[in-house]
């Protein structure tokens, strides 16, 4: 029994996935979304876009990606689909990954936003050459061109979306992103001052907007907290921060209220050693224990909500 993989590549703007257990039925939408906004997380990505772009730039920018890049998330989501088709061989699930370094533009972000609540803007400020910035729009146009329609294949038809995200330990104190922006990473992570930051929770749920209101499948939280304590996690829900309406995944949430999961892992708990300026090697067995509870959580609701269309 053999799990089918088909890959699709858009050079520069996203890598798809589909997958198919070996009895489920190539005609159906599938099940399973899993969408990935800040997956260009190699320095091969960010030296593409780099090349192309025209402007002058900060320089060693290149920091800032690793600092800023959501490094694990692409491998624990995948490996969350991974696991869930091997147990359920009627299966589909489609992965789309982000190939657009959030470092230029962000593809989690209206491509007109402003930063605010401490969410980036979609553009850096830092951006400031005409043909660069009309080059990263059409990126980003192009990507949410992509997962537009696979939130519609797959939720429309009842399905579920996780959107997984990672970040740096610390809370930073940088009020804005600007071409000072390396220097100040530097000052954060100097030995003297790391003990001075806070420290961000080890996983967290963004599932409630500024106001309160809850935006995830239901039974959901409640399941993962639960999974991930029992891996060993201090799971939170929406301490770290809130769905913001300046997000695509906020976007997407208020259409499928009751569909998609959004959360964060601390990048530390992935990597063999952590070092925010520079690019880290991840840990099978740390991607394996996040993954292991959420695809049991949304394996229990994928199962609850076929047993409802029965």
């Amino acid at each position: 029994m053999t799990t089918i993989v088909e890959t699709t590549l858009q050079p520069g703007v996203a890598h798809v996935e589909r997958w198919r257990g070996p009895e489920a039925d190539p005609s159906d939408s599938p099940q399973l979304l899993v969408e990935v906004p800040h997956g260009a997380d190699e320095r091969a990505h960010y030296d593409a876009l780099r090349a192309r772009l025209v402007g002058d730039l900060p320089a060693d920018l290149h920091e800032f990606f690793h600092a800023n890049t959501d490094v694990g998330a692409w491998q624990y989501g995948r490996r969350v689909v991974e696991r869930l088709v091997a147990e359920r061989p009627r299966l589909s699930a489609v992965l789309v990954r982000s190939l657009v370094p959030r470092t230029f533009i962000d593809c989690n972000r209206l491509e007109d936003a402003a930063a605010a609540g401490g969410v980036t803007a979609g553009i850096a400020p830092y951006v400031e050459h005409p043909d660069d910035r009309a080059l990263l729009v059409s990126l980003h146009r192009a990507y949410v061109a992509v997962i537009e329609a696979h939130y519609a294949d797959v939720c429309d038809g009842g399905g579920f979306a996780l959107t997984p995200h990672t970040y740096g330990p610390y809370n930073l104190p940088i009020a804005s992103i600007d071409r000072d922006i390396v220097t100040r990473l530097r000052e954060c992570h100097r030995p003297e001052t790391i003990p001075t930051l806070s420290v961000r929770p080890e996983i967290d749920l963004l599932t409630r907007t500024a106001d309160g209101v809850r935006l995830a499948p239901e039974g959901i939280v409640e399941d993962l907290l639960v999974g991930f304590a029992g891996a060993g996690f201090a799971p939170t829900e929406g301490v770290a921060y809130k769905l913001a309406p300046s997000t695509q995944t906020w976007r997407f949430a208020t259409r499928y209220p009751d569909q998609l999961l959004c959360l964060e892992v601390r990048r530390d708990l992935l990597v063999e050693r952590y070092s925010a300026l520079e690019a880290m090697a991840l840990r099978a067995d740390a991607i394996d224990r996040v993954a292991a509870p959420l695809a049991e959580a949304i394996g229990r609701w994928l199962d609850r909500r076929a047993r409802e269309a029965w």
